[in-house]
């Protein structure tokens, strides 16, 4: 596996004026939430939403790599989900990913796709959250306030749900932490995108603890200055 980021100074400085303006209008502004409550997995109810890092902003990359075209790489080292689009070219999303002791690695597919999914939180998350003073719901309908956002990809390990996904959250702010349960979060804006260019049966690659990917070839190298500005 081969990981790095070279972009030269003034590249740097071009790609963050055009992704200020290119994204501006992405975000709705507001405010982080407020602090000193026991932490949760998960918030119930919807919250202001807060714009997470510029490095996390949604941007169009150079990335070599020898997995084809539609294939999902997801690096959760470095908090980033990468749609590999054709020869030395991806899409980069910032993501959410799971905290020390909730992360993984291995290759799974997409074997289920579902917009303003609903949610049944497994058995053991009730428990933990009931410990720490938090009631979850047996099942959760799909919604604005739902953990899973506006759109949900289902990984699989064969026949098998694994019971990991790929969706959004209500919880924007989370974006670039260690801080789910396992599932990787996206910004909502971001996984209405993939989710339109994900088919059932895509390959999804996890980078993470255990390495149970086994080896993967890719090596981001930065922002597409031309396809950033030109399309493509």
């Amino acid at each position: 596996m081969k990981y790095t980021l070279r972009t030269s100074f003034a590249a740097a400085v071009t790609a963050a004026l055009l992704l200020t303006a290119s994204h501006a209008a992405a975000f709705t502004p507001g405010h982080a939430p407020t602090t000193g409550a026991t932490q949760s997995d998960v918030t119930l109810v919807a919250m202001p939403q807060k714009k997470p890092p510029k490095q996390y902003w949604r941007t169009k990359v150079r990335l070599q790599t020898d997995e084809a075209p539609g294939t999902i790489i997801v690096d959760t080292n470095n908090r980033y989900l990468y749609l590999v689009e054709g020869r030395n070219k991806a899409i980069r999303y910032g993501i959410g990913v799971g905290r020390e002791g909730f992360g993984w690695s291995g290759v799974v597919k997409v074997q289920r796709k579902a917009e303003w999914p609903g949610w049944t939180p497994p058995p053991e998350m009730i428990a933990r959250e009931r410990k720490k003073g938090h009631i979850l719901p047996a099942y959760q309908e799909g919604g604005i306030d739902n953990p899973l956002g506006a759109r949900a990809l289902y990984l699989y390990k064969g026949r098998s749900d694994s019971g990991f996904r790929i969706h959004g959250t209500n919880q924007p702010w989370t974006i670039g932490q260690n801080m789910s349960s396992g599932c990787i979060r996206m910004m909502n804006q971001d996984v209405e995108h993939l989710y339109e260019r994900t088919a059932i049966g895509t390959k999804v690659i996890v980078i993470g603890p255990g390495n149970k990917q086994g080896e993967v070839s890719y090596d981001d190298r930065g922002v597409d200055i031309l396809r950033t500005i030109f399309g493509g």
